[in-house]
């Protein structure tokens, strides 16, 4: 009896001390979340309450399943942006941190692709295979890493190429009224960098679906998809969606040019963007200015558009050229958002209504154009041949106004009117009929050297269409030469003016 007690005695010692070490050595894993609740809805905002550690621009989770950005940091309160549909949120439910910032998908797969502003293929061709991705904020290049503009972009439109060079890195605006064509312009750009190893980002920010639509079918007509990549946060989205929408396809963007390619990004508009920001900053209380934008309006974009440039070889050597697109009313450049635009960028493309209503297309006012960075990487051929000609065409522009005030006109004016007539006509363009630098070089020479002084106006496109199929045909080592070395040495200006002469004595 007292052995079998002394037994037991041992069994529970050991059961006891097995248990015992166990315990010691076991910790429970513990996980805690923090959690937020919805306090009220807006159109595209939500207040939350909770989810005090959170960082500005967080993405954070529904529990319907959508997701926001974190806005407003109150100490009262969380302010977000609805990166989607209301429909599901209410009142009362609960938020969810996921600790990352709002990112997007970047990498090869996204081009020839449609997406959201969230990098979410929205054209029906299945998920984008990229496992990279990268803040929609991101600092712009610092200036240690940049280098002036030295190469041109060119559009493959007269006027620009000629008149208001673009170099890749710069920052060019489009403005206008509506309706005038700064999409068209744009547009042909992008088309005209088919083969010229550019890759492009369009950016619909506020536009209807149907003309988002029309212009994705003319990039697919004019094979322009397979080198570019089009974001869209049309004016159904959110407010929300239409914000983060330009810093989402600037990171896209991004990608490319620190891998060492020239990339065109368009922001198409930059107003609507700016009112959508109004919208949620009114939304989630903060203080109105002028035109009830808020304060920091003018910081939206400059740190957007801060974000283009011309990389140093050291850096990879890419280049990303903006095009941001505003819109004006009533032809009043010198409203708040387009001036603190132009002030930002490194020129503007103007748009006039009234060249617009009287045919000249694509109707770029030239004496309120400009382009402070583009003259310095436009090629020498074009300054060989045009480089008087932007002054010719406004001293034309002054006169034509003059002379509508008198009857008898001198024989040197009366020229000098002719000769300006015979510019306009050929700086006239239609869309889509982008033309290649010798073309155009050819076209230019022979209006400023007078040949097509002798010429009715009615027939100038017939001459024109003449002069470049010959010089395509009768001059290919000059058309190689200024697409390779890109100058117009003595000889080869001699040869082509002997060409053109004659293709114009064919239509005469």
């Amino acid at each position: 009896m007292e052995k079998g007690s002394l037994d037991l005695k041992q069994v529970l010692e050991d059961t006891f001390n097995t248990y015992h070490s166990v315990l010691e050595t076991h910790r429970a894993d513990l996980e805690t979340e923090e959690v937020g609740i919805v306090k009220s809805l807006g159109r595209g905002i939500a207040r939350v309450d909770g989810l005090f550690d959170v960082q500005a621009e967080e993405l954070v989770r529904f529990s319907s399943g959508l997701m926001g950005m974190t806005f407003n940091l109150d100490p009262e309160e969380l302010g977000v942006i609805l990166l989607g549909s209301t429909a599901g949120v209410k009142a009362g439910e609960r938020v969810y941190r996921t600790r990352r910032v709002m990112d997007v998908p970047v990498g090869e797969a996204m081009l020839g692709r449609v997406i959201d502003a969230t990098g979410q293929p929205i054209d029906e061709r299945g998920p984008i295979r990229t496992y990279i991705r990268q803040p929609v904020e991101r600092p712009a290049t610092a200036m240690t890493m940049r280098v002036p503009v030295s190469e041109p972009l060119q559009t493959g439109i007269k006027v620009i190429d000629a008149l208001i060079p673009i170099g890749r890195g710069q920052r060019e605006l489009i403005l206008g009224d509506r309706q005038t064509g700064k999409t068209a312009i744009a547009l042909d750009t992008i088309i005209n960098q088919k083969d010229q190893d550019v890759i492009c980002v369009y950016c619909a920010i506020g536009q209807r679906s149907s003309a988002i639509a029309k212009l994705i079918d003319n990039l697919r007509e004019h094979e322009a998809m397979e080198y570019s990549i089009v974001m869209v946060a049309s004016g159904v989205d959110t407010p929300g969606l239409q914000f983060i929408a330009p810093y989402a396809a600037t990171t896209i963007a991004e990608y490319f040019v620190e891998n060492g390619y020239d990339v065109l990004i368009i922001y198409d508009d930059l107003t609507k963007h700016a009112r959508a920001y109004r919208e949620l900053s009114l939304l989630l209380r903060r203080p109105p200015g002028r035109e009830a934008f808020p304060g920091d309006i003018f910081y939206i974009h400059s740190r957007l558009l801060e974000r283009s440039t011309n990389l140093a070889d050291e850096y990879g050597g890419g280049s990303l050229t903006a095009l941001p697109i505003v819109e004006t009313e009533a032809q009043n450049i010198s409203a708040y958002i387009p001036t603190n635009i132009i002030s930002i960028t490194d020129g503007q493309i103007y748009l006039s209504p009234e060249l617009f209503q009287r045919g000249v297309l694509p109707a770029v006012d030239v004496g309120r154009s400009v382009s402070r960075v583009g003259g310095r990487a436009q090629l020498p051929a074009y300054q060989a041949v045009a480089g008087n000609l932007r002054l010719s065409y406004a001293q034309f522009e002054e006169l034509e106004v003059f002379a509508r005030f008198g009857t008898r006109l001198e024989k040197e004016t009366q020229q000098q009117l002719e000769r300006g007539e015979r510019i306009r006509e050929v700086l006239k363009q239609t869309q889509f009929n982008t033309i290649p630098v010798p073309e155009q070089i050819a076209t230019l020479m022979a209006v400023v050297e007078g040949l097509f002084d002798t010429l009715p106006l009615e027939r100038i496109e017939e001459a024109e269409q003449a002069i470049r199929e010959r010089t395509r045909r009768e001059l290919p080592e000059v058309y190689r030469s200024i697409e390779t070395r890109h100058e117009l040495d003595d000889e080869d200006q001699t040869d082509l003016i002997d060409s053109i002469k004659e293709a114009v004595r064919t239509i005469q």
